[in-house]
């Protein structure tokens, strides 16, 4: 059975990227492995063994375009509205909260937030299927 480990976005500035994957969800570098020509850091926390890949190719000067591909990455966290007020404490700038129900019933509480390099990352409270 195959094992999910982690997902790789690329981005324009590496130590503007960490700050903002440490402010906001508290991945710390795992490993740094530099090459010539491009570095790769490996993020994680102590909540999950996924991690997330930040490529930092070294010559870039421009921001990348995102496409009309890409979805979002998601976490999940304890309680979503403490969550969003300290996004806003940090000056992350949040989205508002959503909620989305399905037959009536809560399926889904969350709002998103944009990093440096224009990827949205879904904040979900944890709940039903989002644990």
């Amino acid at each position: 059975m195959a094992k999910m480990i982690h997902s790789m976005i690329r981005v324009l500035d590496e130590a503007r990227s960490v700050e903002f994957y440490d402010k906001a969800f508290g991945l710390k570098v795992a490993d740094r492995i530099p090459f010539e020509t491009f570095t790769l850091l490996y993020l994680s926390n102590p909540e999950t063994g996924f991690e997330l890949e930040l490529t930092v190719n070294l010559q870039r000067v421009h921001p990348y375009e995102l496409g009309d591909g890409y979805g979002h990455l998601a976490v999940s966290v304890e309680e979503l509205k403490d969550e969003h007020a300290r996004f806003l404490s940090l000056g992350l700038n949040p989205g508002d909260i959503k909620e989305l129900n399905r037959d009536g019933k809560l399926l889904a509480l969350f709002f998103f937030v944009t990093d440096p390099d224009g990827y949205k990352i879904e904040v979900l409270q944890r709940h039903g299927r989002y644990l």
